[in-house]
């Protein structure tokens, strides 16, 4: 992977640089910057990010988004990029010298960030005078629970948008605004709809290991609720070419399913379901919020699945579950997640006739939890750290 430098800014007297390494955080970030450029047109923002925070209008200096990658192996192949990228973040922000960071996100490499900045000197946690603060919490709730003793060592401030995740820092210092999830705002354009006569949503997934393995479950699945209803089609949602390569190769174990399965890129405007088998993610939250009936389905390799276990303590998968605090999404993990049981499962969603009110107030009750819940808009939180500190 080629590495460029990091452009100057366009200009001086920068008040907050966004970081932002992946496309989710890219739109997460470009939703706050939008609003802080129209409430505040003044305050300078620059971002090493992707297209949506330059369209929302911060001065791009690096594209980072296009350089992202999943999964440790990834990161070991392009380790000479991301280290050169490192060394020169660190040497951008200190000759920019911007009044405030936000790190959205991407905690492998923006906590990293953060703890050389309080290394140097740099940021206020190491006597300096940039602010750093962080949105979006790594899910400690499921993974690494002792990284918010580090957080709170170098960050002035995180943002969390899920309702249950502040009680995880009350045994830090740092301090913690539930900010809601940007998904729940009623102005929000999700590329979903709910239709009793759509098609059926498949999800496996976007990272190349867990398709490989719950693609051909869901596939199995469908191929044997679809023998029973000549009616039913289904889309599945790819976010690359190699993901798609994957699921095409599933798809020829079922030529009977050629004209009835249809792969579809992850960038449409809107996409109509009348129910979903996918895996647990961001997108299953969509699903959810949404009021699209589904059953969430997840799979490793027995290895993983019994390192997991023993280190993650969460009730659900699902993050509509665990935000509500009981299974509304039916959850098929592991030796459960088996064709037969994922189409029983799913037969029932089909034809249980009070499914659509049932998941509607599950809709209403999350986005009651994840927006009208909130302390403050993350624009808002920001602006606050910006403008009085």
């Amino acid at each position: 992977m080629h590495f460029s430098k990091l452009k100057p800014p366009i200009k001086q007297g920068i008040d907050l640089l966004v970081i932002a390494g992946e496309h989710s955080g890219d739109e997460l970030a470009a939703d706050f910057v939008r609003e802080i450029k129209a409430e505040h047109p003044e305050l300078v923002i620059a971002s090493i990010g992707g297209l949506k925070l330059a369209q929302a209008g911060a001065d791009s200096i690096f594209n980072l988004v296009n350089h992202s990658v999943f999964g440790f192996v990834d990161v070991l192949k392009n380790y000479p990029f991301f280290k050169s990228l490192f060394k020169e973040t660190i040497a951008w922000i200190e000759t920019y010298k911007p009044r405030h960071i936000c790190c959205v996100d991407y905690p492998g490499f923006n906590l990293r960030i953060a703890k050389a900045l309080k290394k140097r000197g740099i940021s206020k946690k190491g006597g300096g005078a940039i602010g750093v603060h962080h949105y979006v919490s790594p899910q400690i709730w499921a993974w690494k629970p002792k990284r918010r003793f580090a957080m709170a060592e170098c960050l002035d401030s995180l943002a969390v948008i899920l309702p249950f995740e502040s009680r995880y820092y009350e045994d830090t210092d740092l301090p913690i605004t539930y900010v809601g999830h940007p998904f729940a705002k009623s102005d929000y354009k999700l590329p979903l709809k709910y239709d009793a006569e759509g098609p059926v949503l498949l999800l496996p997934g976007s990272r190349q290991k867990s398709v490989e393995t719950i693609a051909p479950i869901i596939l199995d699945a469908f191929a044997e609720i679809a023998a029973k209803d000549d009616s039913l089609k289904a889309v599945v949602v790819y976010p690359s070419l190699l993901i798609k390569s994957v699921l095409e190769q599933c798809l020829l174990l079922h030529p009977k399913l050629e004209n009835r399965v249809h792969l579809v890129k992850n960038d449409f405007t809107e996409l109509k379901a009348r129910a979903a088998i996918m895996s647990s993610g961001t997108m299953s939250l969509s699903v959810a919020i949404l009021g699209i009936p589904g059953i969430v389905v997840y799979s490793l390799s027995r290895v993983n699945y019994w390192i997991i276990k023993r280190l993650v303590k969460v009730p659900h998968i699902s993050l509509a579950n665990l935000i509500l605090e009981k299974e509304i999404y039916p959850e098929l993990i592991q030796d459960s997640a088996s064709k037969e049981n994922i189409t029983d499962a799913f037969s029932g969603l089909l034809e249980d006739e009070g499914i659509k009110g049932r998941y509607q107030k599950c809709a209403l009750d999350l986005k009651n939890q994840l927006f009208d819940e909130r302390e403050k808009s993350a624009a808002e939180w920001l602006c606050a750290e910006i403008i009085e500190n």
